[in-house]
């Protein structure tokens, strides 16, 4: 549930949800300190931290039904990212003027700090580009009035190129979805664009490979994406721009609009349409856009509707404006080649196969083929960028080649030492691959670098955890909450490492705060209800057993513990489901299968039993217990020569009561 309202003079968002008790419970709340967006179509609501990084609050106010509230892209469904959401530069960019940034602040890998002064939506500056020189030259009496002109941009004297660059350098996004749409090249910072420049010289843009179903795709940036698939554009050889229809300095409304842009329309194609009126093959009409730019709703912001820049002789016959359900644009959905966007050229520069290259893998939409075009590209031009290198170790990453992912971002730190998410992924993967004592050197240098300090801290509490260093992985973990307290990783990582140092009451305290900042965060409702278990809430633990398997739908490790805990209850049916949940989301995972065949024993289904003792031998040949069971059944069933076989095996075990088990019963068989 959600509230946004004001108090003390200030605005707030606040969430809650109710409880297992019926009750209200795992109140946040931030407040609103800027609001963005015309409210033309939108206005979505931010906080700003401390640290100066700006969150999207989950609730939105759309214009739509005459205004109505309703959540933010991305979060119209379960698995959201709450309050956790960070603005990116590329956010700042197209959505405000230029931010007061230290020099290289923008560059790639950079946090998305905004610790200066911001304004307070687009000004001249946006299109005009920096205006301190040209004020400065105005305020000199000795300037000429050409001396003046050209002291800033003004992008009507631009080449129509130009022109139409400098608006789509905001209005071009050819997806919202995770493809990558577009990458700013890695010589330049995402504010160095300047009204006048080439366009690709800042940014390359992607998109999805023709025929792979996001032909027609309708998005809420997309209105210069739309505007190249039309015969008008087309067919103006490249005098079309934005400013044929639009003026940047006004913006009509209503009746105005309407007049505004049917007149436009008319300039172009008045004769024509006069003549089908009159042979009646068109009605008369006094507004073009309802047939030829209708409003739809966009694909990315479900409740947003906009205008489909894609010229169109028919209208499109399906309902545009019904209801979508939002699509997960934010999951690593696609999976196919990825292409350059071409309607603007190619990028001039022979290098941009690199840029090519590092789309295939970024999102791992394309990393079978795009792992080798990425090594041919690096080799063929041996780029001095070390965000080339710091790619193709991520790709390497992801597919478990840890040493080669080593070795890459080890090359793009020789290449730049200050490059941070290098030097964090070289420490979490020489962590995963067993390095601990360099895992630590890297990580501890990632830390010095002062870039996302709670996500460093967090990686050398899990480090110093795996070394047995429990009172250094508490400070670890204090240290990355200090920076971040709404880490919901590092609450649950506290609580599992206080349970460890025996803090049962801190460690609860740890998993509630994990929930009360992500509420849908499976790990952590499964380990607070196995602790509640252990402190004898049953009906309490139940509930966050439930809220685990709510969200966690291949969580196979919460059914299987829910199980167990059904079981000592004595619901064995209940026990049963949750067991065959387990076995279900992980197959492989032989102690589910042994342990969902002794509660099925218990039951007296002992066929179903012997299966899943089978299937557990299977997995884990030397599983002595699960020889112990099947040894059991068998000697029950009648057939003691097959139970000899598993029982023997079992006496071999080093766990004391499987093996004092498995003898007892040998020595009665053997004296029949």
């Amino acid at each position: 549930y959600y509230s946004t309202f004001q108090r003390d003079g200030k605005f707030f968002q606040r969430r809650h949800q109710i409880g297992f008790d019926g009750k209200k419970t795992n109140f946040f709340e931030k407040e609103i300190h800027y609001v963005m967006g015309s409210g033309l179509a939108v206005r979505t609501f931010l906080h700003q931290t401390m640290d100066g990084k700006l969150l999207q609050l989950p609730v939105a106010w759309y214009s739509e039904k005459g205004g109505a509230w309703a959540m933010n892209p991305g979060y119209d469904r379960p698995d959201h990212f709450g309050y956790r959401r960070v603005l990116d530069q590329a956010c700042m960019f197209c959505h405000n003027g230029y931010p007061e940034i230290e020099q290289g602040a923008d560059s790639f890998g950079r946090e998305a700090n905004f610790k200066g002064k911001l304004p307070e939506g687009i000004d001249c500056q946006r299109c005009h580009g920096p205006g301190q020189n040209h004020v400065e030259t105005v305020q000199d009496e000795e300037s000429t009035m050409d001396q003046v002109r050209a002291s800033i941009i003004n992008p009507g004297r631009l080449s129509p190129q130009r022109q139409l660059e400098t608006c789509l350098s905001c209005h071009l996004q050819t997806t919202s979805s995770l493809l990558p749409g577009s990458i700013v090249r890695y010589d330049r910072g995402f504010f160095s664009f300047r009204p006048g420049e080439i366009l690709t010289d800042y940014i390359v843009h992607f998109d999805h490979a023709p025929k792979t179903g996001y032909d027609n795709k309708f998005e809420i940036l997309n209105a210069g994406y739309r505007l190249f698939k039309s015969a008008c554009f087309t067919q103006s050889n490249g005098s079309m721009t934005c400013t044929t229809c639009h003026n940047p300095h006004d913006v009509p409304h209503g009746e105005e609009a309407t007049v505004q842009y049917t007149t436009i329309c008319q300039d172009c194609h008045g004769k024509a349409l006069e003549q089908l009126v009159t042979s009646g093959q068109h009605t008369p009409s006094s507004d073009c856009l309802p047939c030829h730019m209708p409003k739809r709703r966009t694909e990315d912001v479900v409740h947003a509707v906009m205008t489909d820049h894609y010229i169109q002789r028919l209208k499109p016959s399906q309902d545009l404006l019904g209801p979508l359900e939002e699509k997960d644009f934010y999951n690593r959905s696609y999976r196919g080649e990825i292409t350059f966007y071409t309607p603007l050229g190619v990028p001039g520069d022979a290098r941009s196969e690199l840029y090519l290259a590092v789309a295939q893998v970024k999102h791992s939409a394309n990393l079978d083929s795009g792992i080798p075009l990425l090594e041919k590209a690096i080799e063929k031009y041996q780029p001095e960028e070390a965000e080339f290198y710091f790619e193709l170790g991520d790709a390497y990453a992801k597919r478990e080649q840890f040493n080669k992912a080593i070795s890459m971002h080890r090359k793009a730190l020789r290449l730049q030492p200050d490059l941070w998410p290098a030097q964090h992924r070289l420490g979490v993967v020489l962590l995963k691959s067993g390095q601990l004592q360099s895992a630590e050197e890297a990580l501890l240098k990632a830390a010095a670098m002062g870039t996302e300090g709670a996500v460093t801290f967090n990686d050398l509490a899990l480090l110093y955890r795996e070394q047995g260093k429990l009172r250094q992985s508490v400070t670890a973990l204090r240290q990355s909450l200090a920076i971040n307290p709404d880490l919901t990783e590092g609450h649950n990582n506290l609580g599992g490492v206080l349970l460890e140092l025996g803090d049962r009451s801190g460690a609860e305290k740890a998993f509630r705060n994990a929930i009360r900042v992500q509420p849908d965060f499976a790990r952590a409702h499964h380990n607070l209800a196995k602790l509640l278990i252990s402190k004898g809430s049953f009906r309490e633990s139940s509930y966050h057993f439930e809220k685990a398997i709510q969200h966690g739908a291949q969580y196979a490790q919460a059914f299987f513990d829910y199980g167990l805990s059904l079981a000592q209850a004595e619901q064995y049916d209940k026990a049963q489901r949750q067991l065959e949940s387990a076995v279900r989301v992980q197959p492989d995972w032989a102690e589910a299968h042994n342990t969902l065949g002794e509660l099925l024993a218990l039951n007296g289904k002992v066929q179903e039993a012997g299966r899943h003792f089978s299937q557990a031998l299977e997995l884990e040949p030397t599983f002595h217990e699960a020889h112990l069971n099947l040894g059991t059944l068998l000697a029950m069933t009648g057939n003691p020569q097959a139970a000899l076989t598993h029982l023997k095996e079992a006496a071999q075990s080093l766990d004391p009561m499987t093996s004092r088990g498995a003898q007892e019963l040998l020595r009665q068989l053997e004296g029949n």
